[in-house]
């Protein structure tokens, strides 16, 4: 019974010894650069000055139909974007029944992903990447004139960014990354509940998806559902973030990482993730909690 016991306690301590800390250093610099810019969304949202970041998430909420269209096998003749702030992808084929949650949701998953992949310099220029290759893949598919100014704007201030970020000047790209996910995701949320929450639309997806996929339920409980999944794609963002930048999760895989001491975790289907891949440092690279302000020499 006493060797059990003694067991038993090594193993809560090994848990306990798992679980991942918070906050160092870089973890606290996230946590109030993300409520800036939360802030600073939240105060400009209705001003001039949002008007680009709205258009980008018009562009990314057509782009996400576009994607579960060419998952599902069918094909985008073309992706607009209008100057008030509404879109439209056209299409054929493909399930109407992921094709039509898709915008909202996978607006949603986008800037998750852009929050989740702003904590590394190598991540966020990933995410930098694939943001401007859908940029400028969707000038292949029959643009408006909105969208092809707004394709080419971010195109170019993106790449600029990656180029900047690798070659004259860091830390950047990481703050630029951030700043897309939280706006994309507030914004996210402020219209799903304008659009299907406050008012019914007719040609709304919400609407659509009710008359389509799921009568028995309301265009306003659709949107509810969509407003619940995009707030917990932010909060699950900020959690995977902030459990990558902690000290415990430098030598550890991504999902070893976030399962770890956390309520059991997937088991030991990921364990082929468990060497690092990807340079997750925190924000700036942070090895010993350096700033280079002005310095052009950069550490991979």
């Amino acid at each position: 019974m006493g060797e059990s016991n003694d067991n038993n306690n090594n193993n809560n301590n090994n848990n306990e010894e798992e679980r991942w800390s918070c906050c160092n250093d870089s973890q606290s610099l996230f946590i109030l650069l993300y409520i800036a810019f939360v802030a600073l969304a939240l105060i400009t949202w209705k001003s001039l000055l949002a008007k680009p970041m709205r258009l980008m998430s018009v562009f990314l909420h057509e782009m996400s139909h576009a994607v579960a269209c060419w998952i599902t096998g069918g094909q985008v003749y073309n992706i607009e974007v209008y100057h008030n702030e509404g879109g439209v992808t056209r299409y054929a084929g493909g399930c109407r029944c992921l094709i039509i949650p898709a915008g909202y949701c996978g607006v949603s998953l986008w800037s998750m992903v852009f929050v989740i992949l702003s904590g590394g310099r190598k991540t966020a220029t990933a995410a930098a990447s694939v943001l401007t290759a859908s940029l400028l893949l969707a000038l292949c598919y029959s643009p408006n004139k909105t969208l092809i100014y707004v394709s080419l704007a971010y195109a170019v201030i993106t790449s600029a960014c990656i180029y900047i970020e690798w070659w004259v000047y860091t830390p950047l790209l990481q703050f630029v990354i951030l700043f897309y996910g939280v706006c994309v995701g507030i914004f996210a949320v402020a219209d799903i509940h304008d659009d299907t929450i406050y008012r019914t639309v007719q040609a709304s997806d919400a609407y659509a998806c009710y008359k389509e996929v799921w009568p028995c339920c309301k265009p306003k409980c659709i949107g509810f559902q969509w407003a619940l999944f995009a707030l917990m794609c932010q909060i699950m963002g900020i959690w995977i973030a902030l459990a990558e930048m902690s000290e415990e999760c430098e030598d550890k895989g991504w999902m070893a990482c976030i399962t770890s001491g956390r309520g059991g975790g997937f088991g030991e289907w990921w364990e082929d993730l468990d060497e690092r891949k990807w340079s997750f440092d925190g924000f700036w690279e942070q090895e010993d909690v350096k700033w280079q302000w002005g310095s052009n020499n950069h550490n991979d």
